[in-house]
């Protein structure tokens, strides 16, 4: 066993707080092959402490010379969709850096740093957790300007035992900021609206009472979200290219970072207009059987889900509903619980058929099963077994949500729609 002092060099060498969950590979994960494995080895301990370090005092450099602005995001959900809105806000005004799609943080952050120039004015990045002590790694990596909370809800619970440790680990974005700094908070979420003290920052919140905040948010005839951005005293019309009123917080977040950069309200409106999508977020396609799927199957937990069948009961109107529901997972000892309440959720809504897929979905099933018509829902052990009981109900007068995550694979069915 090593030395405590070995110990504390081994961690100083790796980064600040960094999780033991990313300096070793659990038995079941690691390679095969002393080859395999030294070459993972090494560059989890040679290669990207290294880059880490590089990155870091490269960023402090274009911070004190050139005035590069950092953003930082994070939150239990929506942090990608704000990225992707507030990039493209920012685009229009200068030269912007922004986090690569689905890389884990530990790697992603360095490496998107080391794409910035000097002539980068902006740099947003996602600050997503998973492990006790990431967000600590993350900030002795980063110095934000800017730190934005989307919202707090119970996710990863599994490892900080409840919504209140999720919110314990981001909060320490906020108390990071100087005072010369910005912590831009959801005002409709009970968790940041407490951050607000925490912080010597200037404080700035979106949604219902704050700087900003959205009027009339309603989905279109053509399946865009449509709301009034209203920013102190301005207000403008916006039409999201998405299904879906959860976005519209996003977009809110977004808008108030850049007006906090003085961008103008017009290039707001056409940057959030214009977003990329990304992938399995509330995409919705017509099937040449004339059914609607409503692909939702990028991540998965409880108050997200909710959001999420809102939304799709809306949309569908009067088609006969499909859910097609993934298992939400890293919640820990309520992880039985949660799925059991979504699915009384659900059976209060107008759904004509359930098919859970994975171990605690079934939970969701027979919870729902209680007052849905119980030769309408279906549980299966994985994605692969939904085709046979899907493809025959995919008719013109109905419509589909395939609500999940990668790590179900819901969004393997989706491709297999097609």
């Amino acid at each position: 066993m090593a030395s405590p002092n070995l110990s504390k060099i081994f961690q100083w060498w790796m980064g600040s707080k960094l999780p033991i969950d990313h300096i070793f590979i659990p038995p079941e994960k690691r390679p095969k092959g002393i080859h395999q494995i030294f070459n993972v080895y090494f560059r989890k301990w040679i290669v990207h402490p290294i880059k880490r370090r590089i990155a870091k005092y490269y960023l402090l450099f274009l911070q004190k010379y050139f005035g590069i602005k950092v953003i930082a995001i994070t939150g239990s959900a929506g942090k990608t969709t704000t990225k992707e809105m507030l990039a493209s806000i920012l685009r229009l005004k200068g030269k912007i850096v922004a986090s690569y799609k689905n890389i884990d943080p530990i790697y992603n952050i360095p490496m998107t740093i080391l794409k910035c120039t000097p002539a980068t004015e902006f740099l947003i990045l996602e600050f997503g957790v998973e492990y006790p002590g990431e967000m600590e790694f993350y900030l002795w990596l980063v110095k934000p300007d800017i730190g934005v909370v989307t919202n707090i809800y119970p996710t990863h619970t599994q490892f900080f035992k409840d919504t209140n440790g999720v919110a314990k680990e981001k909060l320490e974005l906020v108390v990071s900021l100087s005072k010369d700094g910005f912590a831009i908070l959801n005002n409709e979420n009970k968790y940041t609206r407490r951050f607000a003290k925490k912080t010597k920052a200037k404080v700035l919140r979106f949604g219902e009472g704050g700087e900003v905040r959205a009027e009339n948010s309603k989905l279109n005839n053509t399946l865009k979200t449509n709301f009034k951005l209203v920013i102190k005293k301005d207000k403008i019309n916006v039409q999201l290219p998405v299904v879906g009123n959860q976005f519209v917080a996003n977009a809110l977040a977004a808008a108030l970072v850049a007006s906090v950069l003085e961008i103008d309200l017009s290039l707001i409106k056409k940057g959030l207009e214009s977003y990329d999508k990304p992938e399995h977020r509330m995409n919705l396609v017509r099937l040449h059987s004339g059914a609607l799927v409503l692909d939702d199957s990028y991540n998965n937990n409880p108050e997200a889900a909710k959001e999420t069948l809102r939304s799709f009961t809306e949309l569908a109107g009067n088609k006969e509903k499909i859910v097609v529901f993934g298992d939400m997972l890293e919640l820990g000892k309520r992880q039985r619980g949660y799925h059991k309440e979504l699915g009384k959720f659900i059976s209060n809504l107008d759904i004509k058929y359930l098919i859970g897929v994975g171990a605690l979905s079934k939970n969701t099933v027979e919870s729902a099963g209680e007052k849905l018509n119980k030769e309408n829902t279906f549980w299966v052990e994985s994605e692969d077994k939904v085709d046979a009981i899907l493809k025959p109900l995919l008719k013109k007068n109905r419509a589909v949500l395939v609500k999940g995550s990668r790590s179900i694979g819901l969004d393997k069915l989706v491709s297999r729609l097609f």
